[in-house]
């Protein structure tokens, strides 16, 4: 009546092992239940069968307990904020799939309802039209799916309510990869002058918005690095901009270029006293949403095609036409590992040609 099988997955670059039992009822669904160790699954599988035998009334499985709604408002709650960017945007795609399938217990989330889900999305209407496109991108559509994919893989892992995460059957679209695109020296000059005529134009938001995007492009940091900075991590008397508890999970020093430290100390004369963070609103209350700043910043530089994040292959770009080895490019940017700043590898050429030369001149200057 029992059957255990061995699963392995891989958290935080280990490999983790588990066991799951399924038993079969006549006249009823089988029952499911995930262990980490193969005893605990044989003792379980024992004991079911034995309560089996004895006649006795069998638990009702937590999948049959629990609804969309709940799992999801439980992951809002604990997860959520564990995430070190864009909690906004994840919680607006949770609610969706709370609206279209919240009521459903967990048992009945099938990968056919799933993929009913899934056409509604590629279907209606975009909240934020782009380019001239009235429904969501396919890129945005899997990240609708992604979300609730780690929403299962939570009740699985984390609270034992499910056994399968149902939307491991339902495909994803295809993304275009995308182009490696970094601004040229005249559209870096076109939006900061955009970001101090928005400053103008909003009411004089004290330059907030050039201060952060020339942040960005002097140091590569992420959006969510910048974002999140408080007062405690800039540091004048080293010229340090220490980006803490990045997506790496590490700590991260930059260098502060003449220009920033001016520019942040002409800011800190009018920070808010009431928040330590540096991009808080005047009520203190809240964070600016500067993502949305940036945008209606290209719009003002006529600048197409372009994303914040892309400011950070800029920077890269800039910083190995300029003679930085690939080892630099990784330490400032905060990449773990060299294949990620491979790409700029042929724009180091130039400069490693030059430094090949005059090395092998020195070193041949006696030759015969």
């Amino acid at each position: 009546m029992a059957t255990i099988r061995m699963y392995e997955r891989t958290v935080n670059g280990k490999v983790k092992v588990s066991y799951q039992v399924m038993i079969r009822i006549k006249g009823a669904k089988p029952i499911y239940k995930t262990f980490d160790r193969k005893t605990d699954a044989e003792n379980w599988a024992k004991a079911i069968e034995s309560d089996i035998k004895r006649g006795k009334r069998i638990e009702t499985p937590e999948s049959r307990k629990h609804t969309i709604n709940e799992l999801i408002d439980k992951y809002i709650d604990y997860k959520i904020p564990q995430r070190k960017s864009e909690q906004e945007k994840y919680v607006k795609q949770l609610l969706w799939w709370k609206d279209k399938i919240g009521a459903f217990y967990l048992a009945n989330v099938s990968p056919s309802k799933l993929a009913e889900c899934k056409e509604l999305l590629e279907t209606e209407p975009s909240i934020k039209p782009k380019h001239g496109r009235k429904t969501r991108t396919p890129a945005t559509v899997n990240r609708y799916l992604m979300i609730l994919s780690s929403v299962f893989s939570y009740a699985i892992y984390e609270l034992n309510w499910i056994d399968e995460n149902p939307m491991h059957k339902i495909r994803k679209n295809p993304e275009k990869a995308n182009k490696e695109r970094y601004l040229s020296k005249e559209e870096i000059n076109r939006i900061l002058n955009a970001c101090n005529n928005f400053d103008i134009r909003t009411e004089n938001y004290n330059k907030q918005t050039y201060l952060f995007v020339l942040i960005a492009l002097s140091t590569g940091a992420r959006y969510s690095e910048i974002y999140n900075l408080k007062w405690e991590n800039i540091d004048f008397k080293h010229k340090q901009i220490y980006f803490m508890n990045t997506k790496n999970g590490d700590h991260r020093g930059v260098a502060m270029t003449e220009k920033v430290c001016r520019e942040l100390k002409e800011f800190q004369k009018i920070r808010k006293i009431n928040n330590n963070n540096l991009w808080a609103t005047n009520s203190g209350k809240k964070l600016i949403d500067m993502r949305v700043r940036f945008y209606k910043v290209l719009e003002l530089a006529n600048i197409n095609d372009f994303r914040f994040h892309d400011i950070r292959h800029t920077t890269a770009s800039y910083l190995a036409m300029n003679g930085a080895s690939l080892i630099d490019i990784a330490s400032i940017l905060g990449h773990k590992t060299m294949q990620m700043v491979k790409r700029y590898s042929h724009l180091t050429q130039k400069h490693t040609q030059t430094l090949l030369q005059t090395t092998t001149d020195d070193m041949f200057t006696i030759a015969i």
